[in-house]
C-alpha cells in the first residue's frame, strides 16, 4: 500500500493517539503496519529491543501494531535538559545538545537520517502511519522542517491535517492552515479529521461542510471524545485533574512535578487500584501530609529538578514525611535525588556542579560515562519485575548493600534505607507488573487489585481501534496511503 501522515492544526491535537488506534485498525485488519514518527520532543522515552531509546508514543504505537518497537520508528529525539537546550537523540544514541543558536542549522542535516529510517520500515511492511509535530501552519519553522511539510515532501507522503474541536476554533485552524502555507505544502494534504468531539456530530454537520468549502479537502471523520485515552501511557505533559476528598480506606501516592520531569508513564499502573489515589502535585502546592508514599520521579536535569523541589519547600515535606515514618521511592533520577550527594564534574547536565542530595539514602551520585541503555527484569520485594534503565550516572555507597532490585543477570539495581522506609532504583516500569504493584501496596497497608497493566493498554488500542472504524473513514485513508509509493 505505502504510506499516510497525520499531521495537526496544533501542539496536542491528538495525532499520538489518533496514530496508535489507526495502528491497531489496520493491524487487525491483517496488514502490516509501523509507526513512524521523524522528530519528537519529549523527556518521556522508552528503551528498543535493538539498544537505543525512542519517544514512549512510539513505543505505545508499536505495541499498537503488535510487533516490538525500534529505533527507526523516531529516529530524532530532542529531550529538554534545560531551559532553550535539548539533548539530541538520533537513532537511538545521544548526538550532542542542541541550543537555540544552533538547532535549525543542525535539525537540516539530518534529513537524511529520518529518510533512512523511514524506508527501512517501508520495507517491513505494508503500510507506514507517520505522525508529525507541532504543526505545519509554524511557518516560521519551516525552513530546515523534518517534522511535518519538510518530510512529507521529501518522502512523497500524502497527509492528513487533524483539528481539535475541544479546544474550539477548529473551522478556523484548518481553513487558517489552508491560507498560510506555502502551496506546494498545501498540496500534500488530501484531507482532514476532526477529533476530540464531545455531543452529537449532526450539530457539527454544517460547519463540517464550511471546512470542507473553505479548505477544498474533504473530511474522513469526526472522532468522539475517547475515554479509552486514558488507559494508555504518558507522553508529552501531565494532565491534572482537580483532586478530590480522598476515600476513605484509599492510600493516596503522592508525585511532585518537577520542571524537567521524565518517564512520569512509571506511575500509571497505578491508576489501575481502586484502593489507590495518584495525586501529581503541581509547584505551589504543598506534598500532602496524607500521603503513604512519595515517590520522585525521573528527571532530565536532576541538579536542576532539586533545586527546584528546595524552592518550592518540597524538601521539607519530604522530610517530615519521613520522620513520620511514611514511605519515599526514587526513581532514576528521583533515586539520585534521595542520596546525600550529587557531582556533575563533566557538565553534562549543564554548568559542572556538585551539590548535595536530600540525604535519605547513603548513597551518592556521579554523573559521568555514556548513557545506560538496557532492558531489564529480576525480583523486588519478593515479586517479579520488568523494565528498563535509562540514565547517565553511576550511584554508590552503603545503602547499595541492600539493592532494592536483584536483576536476572546478577546484578543489583537500587538502594534501600537501614529503616526500610527510602528505596531508589535506576529501574523504569518497575509498577507495571500487578505482582509488584501487589508488593508494594502490601507495604502500605492495602492490597492489589490485580490488574495486569499491560493487557489494559492492549485493550484500550482495541478500543480505539474499535472506535475509529466506527467514525472515520479508514478504508478511504488506506486508498490515501498508495499514493505514498505512486509519488516515490
Amino acid at each position: 500500500m505505502g504510506a499516510v501522515m497525520l499531521q495537526g492544526t496544533g501542539s496536542d491535537v491528538g495525532k499520538s493517539v489518533l496514530v496508535a488506534g489507526l495502528c491497531r485498525a489496520i493491524a487487525n485488519r491483517g496488514l502490516t503496519v509501523r509507526p513512524f514518527k521523524p522528530q519528537n520532543m519529549s523527556n518521556n522515552a522508552a528503551v528498543t529491543a535493538d539498544g537505543g531509546e525512542i519517544g514512549r508514543a512510539q513505543a505505545t504505537q508499536a505495541a499498537a501494531c503488535r510487533v516490538e518497537p525500534t529505533v527507526d520508528m523516531n529516529p530524532v529525539l530532542l529531550k529538554p535538559q534545560a531551559d532553550r537546550t535539548s539533548q539530541l537523540v538520533v537513532h537511538g544514541k545521544v548526538r550532542g545538545t542542541l541550543a537555540t543558536g544552533n538547532f535549525r542549522e543542525v535539525r537540516a542535516t539530518l534529513l537524511d537520517d529520518v529518510l533512512a529510517s523511514y524506508r527501512r520500515l517501508r520495507a517491513q511492511c505494508d503500510i507506514v502511519v507517520v505522525e508529525g509535530a507541532g504543526s505545519p501552519a509554524e511557518t516560521n519553522l519551516r525552513a530546515g522542517d523534518i517534522a511535518n511539510m519538510g518530510f512529507a515532501r521529501a518522502a512523497a507522503v500524502p497527509v492528513v491535517l487533524v483539528g481539535d474541536i475541544d479546544r474550539g476554533g477548529v473551522i478556523a485552524a484548518i481553513v487558517g492552515t489552508r491560507a498560510v502555507i506555502d502551496p506546494e505544502d498545501a498540496a500534500m494534504i488530501q484531507g482532514f479529521l476532526i477529533n476530540k468531539f464531545r455531543g452529537d456530530p449532526a450539530l457539527f454537520e454544517d460547519g463540517y461542510r464550511d471546512i470542507e468549502r473553505l479548505s477544498g479537502w474533504p473530511g474522513f471523520g469526526v472522532v468522539p471524545w475517547l475515554a479509552e485515552c486514558a488507559r494508555l501511557p504518558s507522553e508529552d505533559a501531565v494532565v491534572l485533574e482537580k483532586r478530590q476528598a480522598l476515600a476513605s480506606g484509599r492510600l493516596l501516592v503522592a508525585c511532585p512535578i518537577i520542571p524537567r520531569i521524565s518517564n512520569f508513564d512509571d506511575l500509571d499502573p497505578l491508576k489501575l487500584e481502586p484502593g489507590m489515589e495518584l495525586a501529581m502535585i503541581p509547584p505551589g502546592q504543598p506534598i500532602p501530609a496524607e500521603a503513604a508514599l512519595i515517590v520522585l520521579p525521573g528527571s532530565k536535569a536532576t541538579i536542576a529538578d532539586l533545586a527546584a523541589i528546595r524552592r518550592e519547600g518540597w524538601d521539607i515535606d519530604i522530610l517530615a514525611h519521613h520522620r513520620r515514618g511514611g514511605a519515599v521511592l526514587g526513581l532514576c533520577g528521583g533515586y539520585q535525588m534521595l542520596g546525600r550527594r550529587i557531582a556533575d564534574p563533566e557538565g553534562i547536565e549543564g554548568e559542572q556542579a556538585d551539590v548535595a542530595g536530600l540525604g535519605l539514602l547513603d548513597v551518592e551520585t556521579v554523573l559521568a560515562g555514556d548513557k545506560t541503555l538496557r532492558r531489564v527484569s529480576g525480583e523486588a520485594l519478593g515479586a517479579r519485575c520488568a523494565g528498563y534503565e535509562m540514565h547517565i550516572g553511576m550511584t554508590f555507597g552503603p545503602d547499595t548493600a541492600r539493592p532494592l532490585v536483584q536483576l536476572d543477570d546478577g546484578r543489583s539495581d537500587g538502594a534501600v534505607s537501614a529503616d526500610g522506609m527510602v528505596s531508589g532504583t535506576y529501574l523504569h516500569g518497575l509498577l507495571a507488573g500487578a505482582g509488584q504493584r501487589a508488593a508494594w501496596i502490601a507495604r502500605l497497608g492495602g492490597n492489589g487489585a490485580g490488574v495486569d497493566y499491560h493487557a489494559s493498554v492492549d485493550a484500550a488500542l482495541d478500543g480505539l481501534a474499535a472506535e475509529l472504524e466506527q467514525h472515520i473513514d479508514i478504508n478511504a485513508i488506506l486508498a490515501l496511503s498508495a499514493k505514498a509509493d505512486r509519488g516515490q
